[in-house]
């Protein structure tokens, strides 16, 4: 039985790629990954790199010893060290006669929905072509308001962005633990987790020197992962031949799984893999453009409902403006907000202070709204009827239209 092809992204870090003291390229593990990529194109597999190192890379073509605090100058190391970095990929990979691609992105480059759409089309269309592309934020001209934050959400969201299968973030241990193993011998390795928000692990490592991401972040991008449907896997970036290894140990246990449903038998097991931890993916995962409207787009501001607008739109209504009780930050038409479930204003409250009657106020979804945060201040609370007496015109009866709104994944609510 033929393997299917799978596509798979793998996420290195900086400290990964580049020596933390020296600020050298790390050869040795480079040339490794590039044999990994190379064994999973040959098995049929679509492969994208997110690589950081830019900043470290540029450090040592500049001769900075350390990374500088002043943001304009990171960035102009990440201009210089970018190309290096490229031209050292794209030179590995020319040896096994595989082309690259470059794909820099921040938020503002998917923010727009067709953007994000024209993103999916490019993956695919170097898919076709054979091409690996690799991937980073760009650095050079993000600032904090567009920037992912690290490669680990950068990774999840490119997973999720071309639909992948596995999403590997690479890390200086083979695994999640159940304390740190460096101080506690009885620590266990954490093999599957099948449900994040019970995990019980020691996430305490912190990035390096040179990086932005530690263990943490990894949990962070495991979630979104995993919430898009993403078997998301942590193991070793020293051994990236781990890569390869634990695609065919899991590609092998499903087709047995497949063929014990048709014979009875007992199948000889495949050998173990390295040593690893698998986030096993939601059952009822996220789609895309659910997705995008929850991680593509960074909220300018938040709106405060009640809960019988919640219920409506879990009933596929719409947002209209009677169930909105306040409003939080300025924004525009057609910008990201949050949702959050509140009980009621306080009518004597002075800053907007609401009531919770025990229960704190929940951030159920997000949202893009047909209104500006200064005009639904003064539609809120009221009959959609009114929207025109009150604005002078009437774009729309909903603050917000149900296809435009998307609920996170822990709350009991339907996928669209």
């Amino acid at each position: 039985m033929a393997s299917k092809p799978l596509t798979i992204v793998i996420k290195l870090g900086t400290s990964s790629i580049v020596d933390e003291n020296t600020h050298e390229p790390i050869l040795s593990i480079l040339t490794l990954i590039v044999e990994t990529a190379a064994k999973l194109h040959r098995d049929g597999h679509n492969v994208v790199l997110v690589s950081s190192g830019a900043v470290g890379v540029g450090l040592r073509r500049m001769d900075i010893e350390e990374r500088p605090k002043h943001l304009p100058r990171i960035q102009a190391l990440a201009a210089v060290g970018q190309c290096r970095l490229m031209s050292l990929w794209d030179g590995l990979f020319s040896h096994l006669r595989l082309p690259v691609a470059q794909i820099l992105l921040t938020r503002n480059d998917i923010a727009d929905r067709t953007q994000y759409l024209n993103a999916q089309n490019t993956f695919a269309q170097l898919f076709d072509m054979g091409v690996i592309p690799i991937v980073n934020e760009n650095d050079t001209l993000a600032v904090s308001e567009i920037k992912f934050g690290d490669n680990d959400t950068l990774s999840a969201i490119t997973a999720a962005m071309v639909k992948a299968d596995y999403l590997f973030l690479m890390t200086d241990v083979d695994c999640l633990y159940t304390a740190n193993p460096r101080h506690n011998p009885d620590a266990k390795p954490i093999e599957v987790v099948t449900d994040i928000s019970s995990l019980e692990a020691d996430v305490s490592s912190a990035g390096s020197s040179l990086g932005t991401g530690g263990m943490s972040t990894k949990i962070v991008a495991a979630k979104l992962g995993t919430s898009a449907g993403v078997t998301t896997i942590i193991t070793k970036s020293s051994k990236p031949g781990n890569v390869h290894e634990i695609v065919r140990y899991l590609q092998q246990m499903e087709q047995l799984d497949l063929g014990s449903e048709e014979s009875s038998g007992s199948p000889d097991l495949p050998t173990p893999p390295p040593l690893h931890t698998r986030f096993i993916p939601s059952e009822t995962p996220i789609q895309s453009r659910s997705f995008w409207l929850l991680h593509g787009l960074k909220p300018r501001g938040t709106l405060y409902i009640d809960h019988g607008a919640y219920s409506a739109l879990q009933k596929k209504a719409g947002l209209l403006p009677a169930g909105v009780l306040g409003v939080d930050g300025h924004f525009g038409q057609q910008e990201a907000v949050r949702l959050v479930v509140v009980e009621k204003i306080s009518p004597d409250a002075l800053n907007g202070e609401f009531l919770h009657h025990g229960q704190e106020p929940k951030e159920v979804g997000r949202a893009l709204v047909n209104y500006g945060s200064s005009e639904i201040i003064r539609i809120k609370g009221q009959r959609s009827t009114h929207i025109q007496s009150l604005l002078g015109y009437a774009d729309s009866e909903y603050v917000a239209l149900r296809e435009n709104i998307s609920f996170t994944q822990n709350n009991d609510s339907p996928r669209h």
